[in-house]
């Protein structure tokens, strides 16, 4: 029978008479059965012990404010409205997510089994317009004619074909390398049909007067002139 005891000062009782009972009954003296009436008794008329335990009382149940519970009901109402679409963009959005990891694969995988599916061919790019400096031009054509003036026509020619290079350079940097000679010059794809075939011409006379032994005279000079200016002014590089 359990046995509650009300107080602190009735729990002390109780395990101080519990002690000397213990106490006698290792000393060896049993209780009579009237001692353990009368002590049952006592403890039945102790009104600091409880023996029944359904009466007790239940704790309070705490009410929450109308105005709380209603929003929360709102809330969960609410959310058993979007339950059921929020499952299927769950489901919409892992689908994608597969899909997409999937086209990644596929293009990995197909890249590296045909790469020509994925190959293209660029176009190659126009030359942009391009115009040089008329000042420069003009003051090497006054030089180069200088140069003719004074019988000088061989190097007059050179003169046109070094400027020629340097206006090359100029608009292709890094194109010309400097072991070039003017044969590789004038097949460098690069250089726009046009003015690759000015510069040809220019670099085809002066050859002949220099490697080839040729005395340039006024019309071979007055042919690299023109063949500058079509090179140098405006139209050469479209």
């Amino acid at each position: 029978m359990w046995v509650g005891r009300r107080g602190n000062q009735g729990s002390v009782a109780l395990a101080a008479q519990g002690a000397l009972s213990a106490g006698a009954v290792f000393a060896g003296a049993p209780p009579s059965p009237d001692a353990l009436r009368a002590a049952h008794d006592a403890m039945m008329r102790d009104p600091t012990l409880q023996f029944s335990f359904d009466k007790a009382p239940r704790p309070p149940v705490t009410q929450l404010p109308h105005w709380l519970e209603a929003i929360l009901k709102a809330i969960a109402k609410g959310l058993s409205i979007i339950a059921h679409p929020l499952g299927w963009v769950f489901i919409g959005g892992l689908v994608a997510a597969l899909l997409v990891v999937l086209y990644f694969i596929g293009r990995e995988f197909v890249q590296a089994r045909w790469p020509e599916v994925f190959r293209r061919k660029r176009p190659a790019p126009k030359p942009e317009p391009w115009r040089p400096e008329a000042a420069t031009a003009r003051a090497l054509l006054e030089e180069a004619d200088k140069l003719a003036a004074a019988g000088r026509y061989a190097e007059a020619a050179r003169l046109i074909l070094h400027r020629s290079i340097e206006e090359i350079e100029g608009r292709r940097p890094r194109l010309v390398k400097p072991a070039y000679t003017s044969r590789e010059i004038g097949r460098l794809t690069d250089i726009p049909d046009n003015a690759r075939d000015v510069f040809v011409g220019i670099a085809g006379v002066v050859e002949k007067s220099f490697f080839g032994g040729e005395a340039l005279d006024q019309h071979g000079f007055a042919a690299c002139r023109k063949a500058y200016e079509r090179f140098a002014f405006p139209g050469a590089w479209a």
